[in-house]
């Protein structure tokens, strides 16, 4: 089958698409032929080699652990659900490579009718990564950086419906998009402390602002960033689903609950940009742009 990855570090021209071996549902899980597969931005510094000590990965690195598609195998022990039904999920922490023909999912839920391919295909990673931080988080005001991005605009959407007020950072031209999903939006950069209330909690999905976003929260403890290296440095958590012990349960959690409210017309996954797998590299691009409002998906 086809797939995307990388076997060395560097720009996005090292990530292609390669010829490598179907994988096959093992016991507890199932494989689905892909509709669609999200795209991770962190995957980006992955391949930059910025996170190298952080992550360290073995060569070639698979892409991707979030997807939608049509189930095709059934592992053992695995119950309730058919060949041929349409689902969206996750792949296992370690064990990549939803950006392919074929995934193996180990957590998945029913693809809502509301949703696109598209939309459930980028939907399961940032659904998963805003719920393991939002629970982290406590206090009604909750300032999400970075808030118009994948795993963004998602958090907003997911605090909003668990009744938080969300401040949202972005730049200016998705103002109204954010206010549309339920967040005060403001614009991130210089003077971004003097713009914001102090807030109870911040939720980092950009980087680059933590001593801002401190001084904002008032203590370190209550900012989480996915994105930021330097988060040690500053005494702020830096998450990560490989590196959160009883991570499962929360993907597990986090999927069942964003059907409902995807069902209730509570949750949308907007689609950036879509690319077909041969189209890798500029998908990496894009992101490295950081102005993509929403989910880069590949589309089978």
């Amino acid at each position: 089958m086809k797939a995307v990855q990388f076997s060395q570090y560097g720009p996005p021209s090292v990530v292609h698409v390669a010829d490598v071996a179907e994988p096959h549902a093992g016991p507890g899980e199932i494989r689905i032929s892909v509709r669609a597969s999200g795209f991770s931005t962190g995957e980006t510094s992955i391949r930059s080699g910025a996170r190298k000590e952080m992550l360290p990965v073995t060569f070639p690195f698979r892409t991707g652990y979030d997807a939608a598609g049509v189930v095709d195998e059934v592992g053992e022990g695995v119950d309730g659900i058919e060949i041929g039904a349409p689902v969206f999920g996750m792949t296992a922490a370690n064990r990549r490579g939803a950006n392919a023909e074929y995934a193996v999912l180990v957590h998945w839920a029913p693809k809502p009718d509301a949703w696109s391919w598209a939309e459930a295909g980028g939907a399961a990673g940032a659904i998963e990564s805003a719920t393991r931080v939002l629970d982290q988080l406590t206090g009604d005001t909750i300032l999400v950086h970075g808030a118009a991005g994948g795993v963004g605009t998602v958090a907003v959407q997911l605090a909003v419906a668990r009744g938080n007020t969300v401040i949202g950072t972005a730049s200016p031209h998705n103002h109204d998009f954010l206010r549309s999903l339920g967040a005060e939006p403001t614009t991130y950069g210089p003077g971004l402390v003097d713009r914001v209330r102090q807030v109870d909690a911040v939720f980092d999905c950009a980087g680059g602002a933590l001593p801002d976003l401190i001084q904002l929260a008032g203590d370190p403890a209550r900012v989480v960033t996915i994105t930021d290296a330097a988060a040690a440095q500053h005494g702020v958590h830096f998450s990560h689903v490989a590196a959160i012990p009883g991570a499962d349960p929360l993907a597990v959690h986090g999927l069942a609950a964003a059907v409902k409210l995807a069902d209730q017309g509570k949750l949308q996954i907007p689609v950036a940009a879509t690319f077909p797998l041969s189209e890798a590299a500029a998908a990496h691009e894009l992101s490295e742009g950081r102005h993509a409002r929403g989910k880069i998906v590949y589309v089978n």
